[in-house]
């Protein structure tokens, strides 16, 4: 028997990949009994914040990962496409009847057991998936917390990550402070005016509306850069954008402020904007990240996040399965593994599901080719490059380069051909 523990998106994926490979499935679901601050609905897979499934484009990572997950039998796909709603490039759904259209199918599944209880300890059942998402309830929280020490993050505190190849390296320099040549960071030099324009859009921007059941006092700690600014126009300049111990090679001088950027990844096809957490809407962010020096055509893969969401450090404990790297059986899915987004932790279900009924049929389980949209997942979530781990959405730059240079529809096309083309030669040769 094969515990779950949540039936969200991540958990009813898993259960659903678990049941029609002909594995029974208990699995736990609080609701109605105890529902969380966001969640107000008994159904399953109940969506509590946008609609949405993003973008749909066939030369879209989220449309490249929609397409993988249809082609390995995802129940939240097929229950996504037949309760869909007009939005464009977007796949947005009736989330009311996407919810019904689930619920029905895991409770009308003969090797699924639904138990409606909050697990408050977990049981010693394996294999177990703990797939309780980002409002995971007080109890279990502190026995995941107890399980993973201080590896347990209970809220978000993301700056925006930018794709490499949409920097201009003729308006930034490598260095880290002090050091006269080379350096592991990028710097974006700011001049007075630029540096003062700079603050007065941050200043000026629309914040993020905060949910009531998240406390503003958390981020005392890491504060956003418009809170910053709010201490002052100078504030930032004397912060993160502090410019002492870096030198500009084109005037020879040290800069009136400098935003450094820090890659994200081995392969740094990601650079994360250093000290730039934000409550700032994803629009405004995008203007004020295009006022910076050499980021003015930025392609923007993660935007600042500061909210509620209980997470893993994953690289230190999960391996590329979402399996927790010293306790075998023991998996995590969801936001709680640390990806971001409805799609991505359905896609996390989805793995789990099938590397265990591999495991169960063949004897271990056979991850999935990195150059995937699936398998990227696998690489974010063991990335212990990142000094500072964050849930993040599929995009191209977890995917490995590509070694040929080329325009960038030319890329996303290249990406999405080698992600199909790795992804069928995996299901032939794990048929089950």
């Amino acid at each position: 028997m094969h515990t779950i523990i949540g039936a969200g998106l991540a958990g009813c994926e898993a259960a659903w990949q678990l049941a029609s490979h002909q594995l029974p499935v208990t699995l736990y679901e609080m609701k109605p009994e105890k529902f969380s601050p966001a969640h107000q609905s008994p159904l399953l897979a109940e969506l509590v914040c946008s609609n949405s499934l993003r973008s749909d484009a066939p030369d879209h990572a989220a449309g490249q990962l929609k397409r993988e997950m249809e082609a390995c039998g995802s129940l939240i796909m097929r229950a996504a496409r037949q309760t869909a709603l007009p939005a464009g490039s977007a796949l947005a759904v009736d989330r009311q009847a996407f919810a019904e259209q689930i619920t029905a199918a895991i409770t009308g599944h003969p090797l699924i057991t639904l138990v409606r209880r909050e697990v408050a300890s977990l049981p010693a059942e394996r294999p177990l998936i703990i797939a309780s998402g980002p409002l995971t309830s007080a109890p279990l929280a502190r026995e995941l917390a107890a399980l993973v020490g201080r590896q347990l993050h209970f809220y978000d505190a993301t700056a925006p990550i930018i794709a490499a190849e949409s920097i201009d390296m003729n308006k930034c320099f490598r260095a880290n402070r002090w050091q006269a040549d080379g350096g592991d960071y990028l710097n974006c030099p700011l001049n007075r005016e630029e540096y003062y324009r700079l603050v007065e859009a941050i200043a000026a921007g629309d914040v993020a509306r905060r949910r009531e059941f998240e406390d503003e006092k958390v981020f005392e700690g890491c504060m956003p850069v418009e809170a910053m600014v709010a201490r002052g126009p100078d504030t930032l300049a004397f912060g993160p954008l502090k410019p002492v111990g870096l030198t500009d090679p084109r005037t020879g001088r040290q800069p009136y402020a400098v935003v450094q950027l820090r890659p994200e990844n081995r392969e740094a096809t990601m650079f994360n904007l250093v000290g730039f957490q934000t409550r700032l809407t994803f629009g405004w962010q995008e203007k004020v990240i295009r006022l910076i020096p050499g980021l003015e055509k930025a392609v923007i893969y993660r935007y600042g996040t500061m909210h509620r969401n209980t997470f893993i450090d994953a690289p230190r404990i999960l391996d590329r399965n979402f399996q927790h790297r010293q306790q075998p059986g023991l998996f995590f899915a969801g936001q709680l593994s640390g990806v971001e987004g409805y799609l991505e932790s359905a896609a996390s279900g989805l793995i789990v599901g099938r590397q265990l009924a591999l495991q169960h049929y063949r004897g271990a389980p056979a991850p999935l080719p990195p150059a995937t949209a699936l398998g990227s997942l696998g690489t974010h979530v063991t990335n212990t490059h990142s000094k500072n781990f964050q849930p993040m959405n599929v995009n191209f730059g977890l995917f490995p380069p590509l070694e040929q240079k080329m325009k960038k529809a030319a890329r996303k096309a290249a990406y999405c051909a080698r992600a199909n083309a790795e992804l069928a030669a995996w299901l032939e040769a794990n048929r089950l």
